[in-house]
């Protein structure tokens, strides 16, 4: 034994060879303080050793080093910039030690090798992979650049362009395309790594592999000319900017670390990359991603949890209706192994739901992203069906028929009398009460709320309602299942609107509040795109909706809340709706909707919008950005507050993954809780009262303003 630590080992086999070997404890390995003072130790130790001829680094688990350990960043980034440079350095001094270890190095690759764990790869002088590895930098993932020597050798090996292509899109790359480039040096089957490496390490000890060189390479400045380097840093920076925009710092980083060390040795580089890592790590967006990340990870424990303690295994699944909705949830469950049944009244629907089904399959395949054999096996786990008579078998149903309380309910007792006792029943609804819904039923113990959003392929967040009666085991099966579709579960009680509806609704009235004071819906869309980070503005997103869902969903809230969300007998939306403008399924809301040269949806001003909206939503009062951001975000925010609050959801984490998945809040932000915190709830609830007098949407709770009194902060005084 050369050297045994808490998180790897390394020990000397017969030839003399250092096997370098990480088993941290628990299921992966990943680069926390521990490991990286183990191999800081370890790189010592081997460098001691008087016999020892080369070094292979391995995993004992099936996958090599996952990355840094994220939980650790929070706390570390609250240190000032200047510390946070000693930090960092003190780490990737570490992967220098590696590289600079006295006899060759290689790195057999299992599995994922990810950020720090690509990063130690790329430090030894040798790599090879498996069929089932995947290596790569998502760095700016979490709002950063890589840290550990990522940008510094990852460029020297695979030229800049390359490298910055890996850098800034932050997708791993499997083993075949990262042999093409350069940044592995061979591939071979699983059962043969352990010895492909050590006969690839065997010729560089014989001096068949000039290991030295290779080494050098990564030492050395790049070899690349001026304008060569310029015109790759020019590319790469024209489409980073265009495509992450201003609110995404990271990308840019990476292209300027690059730049500004690609004529510096590699301890000179190093501390460029330090410097920008650091000066990331203090940026709000990088907070949020990391924030986001850890919330993620959060919510995928529930939903694991939930699995491992239910024994109700789904074998054959119903949805009952079918469509563009109905056709996407049994592509979902379909495609990740579960058959179901899709049941409709209508011919017409069941055809639109396969050719649903059959539009999202063919799309990946057309992308190469599955093969005809999986297109056929999904689409042969689709029944398509007429006949009630078919869901006799099924032991989950979901109901996604038409939007009224009473065709639902019918629905639902009609499914109850033919299915097996413990079969879970659940409706998709977007706004009835599940307590209402199941009324309806002889067992409502077994009924709940399955929210999916649309397109439902595309949107990660199911919302899981409680009602009144619903069983703990109901909860956990359907979050079971739901996760198995390949969903993100959050479990909220019922109230109306459950939660994302009931927090957007009071974003889109203080967006007619906002048009009826005289704002331009279009500058509206701008600001809170380009400013704020919506992927679309609340007129565009209302169009998108649906105007007439949009409305109907009015109705609902004001019903549940009528105090706070009364409907307003001047509501621009109502207007639209009354004189048959439905947005983009007619074509027509508040922008008219069509089809560009290459087919893509593209939306215009139409000037009979304007004109029918004039007389109480004139569009001819200029407000300010920070004005319009505050007007539109503060009621949102209050509604999310409430909904803590009250129990609605569990925990700002649920609550903030709920919004960026169901609903696209701005990733960078974090979701509402989150950027409250950055904000300070102080500040908050400044901007808050500064509008309070437009009505109780804009008006802070008594707990939020005792904890803004007290200096508190959601994250610190709710945990996850």
């Amino acid at each position: 034994m050369i050297f045994k630590g808490q998180t790897l080992s390394v020990t000397l086999d017969d030839n003399d060879i250092g096997h370098f070997v990480f088993d941290a404890p628990g299921s992966v390995n990943k680069f926390d303080q521990q490991t990286i003072q183990d191999c800081r130790d370890a790189a010592a130790a081997i460098n001691a050793h008087e016999t020892i001829k080369g070094v292979v680094f391995t995993s004992a688990k099936s996958t090599f080093i996952v990355g840094a350990d994220i939980t650790e960043f929070l706390d570390t980034f609250k240190n000032d910039e200047e510390t946070l440079v000693s930090w960092v350095k003190a780490s990737s001094d570490m992967f220098d030690a590696i590289e600079d270890i006295k006899v060759p190095t290689i790195t057999a690759i299992r599995g994922f090798a990810l950020g720090g764990g690509f990063e130690l790869c790329l430090a030894t002088d040798l790599r090879i992979a498996d069929e089932t590895a995947q290596v790569g930098l998502p760095e700016n993932n979490l709002g950063l650049i890589p840290g550990f020597g990522g940008t510094v050798r990852l460029p020297r090996l695979i030229g800049p362009d390359n490298a910055l292509e890996w850098i800034t899109t932050a997708k791993p790359k499997k083993p075949a395309d990262a042999m093409k480039m350069g940044a592995i040096d061979a591939v071979t089957k699983s059962e043969h790594l352990e010895s492909a490496a050590l006969a690839m390490l065997e010729r560089a000890i014989e001096g068949k592999l000039d290991w030295r060189a290779r080494r050098q390479q990564k030492l050395d400045p790049i070899q690349y000319n001026q304008t060569e380097l310029e015109n790759a840093v020019t590319v790469a920076k024209t489409m980073v900017i265009a495509k992450a925009g201003k609110h995404y710092p990271a990308p840019v980083a990476a292209v300027e670390s690059v730049y500004e060390s690609a004529g510096m040795s590699r301890d000179e580089a190093m501390r460029v990359e330090n410097r920008y890592f650091a000066k990331l790590a203090k940026n709000d967006a990088a907070t949020a991603m990391i924030g986001t990340f850890l919330n993620d990870q959060y919510v995928k424990g529930i939903a694991k949890k939930a699995g491992k303690g239910t024994d109700k295994k789904v074998n054959k699944a119903a949805v009952l209706g079918a469509g563009i909705m109905g056709g996407g949830i049994a592509y979902q469950s379909a495609s990740k192994g579960t058959p179901i049944v899709m049941k409709d009244i209508a011919q017409q629907a069941l055809d639109q739901g396969m050719a649903e089904a059959s539009k999202i399959l063919n799309k990946k395949l057309a992308k190469g992203r599955l093969d005809g054999k999986k297109l056929a096996a999904t689409l042969n786990n689709i029944q398509p069906t007429l006949d009630y008579g078919a869901i006799k078998d099924c032991n989950f149903v979901i109901e996604a028929v038409v939007e009224n309380p009473k065709i639902k309910g019918a629905v639902l007792a009609e499914t109850e009398a033919l299915v097996a006792e413990d079969t879970v029943i659940t409706s998709n609804t977007s706004t009835i009460s599940i307590t209402q819904l199941a009324e309806s039923l002889k067992r409502p113990e077994n009924f709940c709320g399955m929210h999916f959003f649309n397109p439902v392929p595309r949107m990660p967040l199911v919302e899981i309602i409680r009602g009144e009666k619903t069983s703990d085991a109901t909860i956990a099966a359907t979050v079971a299942y739901a996760a198995k579709m390949g969903k993100t579960p959050i479990v909220v009680n019922d109230c109306p609107g459950f939660f994302v509806n009931r927090v957007l609704f009071p974003y889109f009235a203080g967006f007619s509040l906002l048009l009826n004071d005289g704002a331009d819906f279009a500058k509206v869309d701008k600001v809170m795109e380009r400013e704020f980070g919506w992927p679309m503005g609340p007129a565009y997103l209302l169009d998108v909706v649906g105007i007439d869902t949009a409305d109907h969903c009015t109705d609902v809230m004001s019903s549940g809340f009528p105090t706070r969300m009364p409907k307003l007998a001047n509501d621009p939306v109502t207007t639209l709706y009354k004189n048959g403008f439905y947005g983009q399924k007619n074509g027509k809301g508040f922008y008219t909707h069509s089809l560009d040269k290459r087919g893509r949806p593209k939306k215009d001003i139409d000037p009979a919008t304007l004109e029918m909206l004039s007389a109480q939503a004139p569009g001819d009062k200029p407000f300010d950005k920070a004005e319009v951001i505050d007007r539109m975000m503060i009621p949102m925010i209050n509604e999310t507050i409430r909904c803590l609050e009250e129990g609605i959801v569990a925990t700002p984490a649920e609550a903030d993954m709920a919004l960026l998945y169901g609903v696209g809040f701005p990733p960078f932000r974090g979701g509402i809780f989150r950027y409250v915190d950055t904000l300070g709830l102080d500040n908050f609830v400044t901007a808050a009262d500064k509008y309070a007098h437009l009505g109780e949407i804009y008006q802070v709770t008594e707990k939020t303003r005792e904890m803004a009194a007290n200096g508190q902060s959601f994250y610190s005084t709710y945990g996850a």
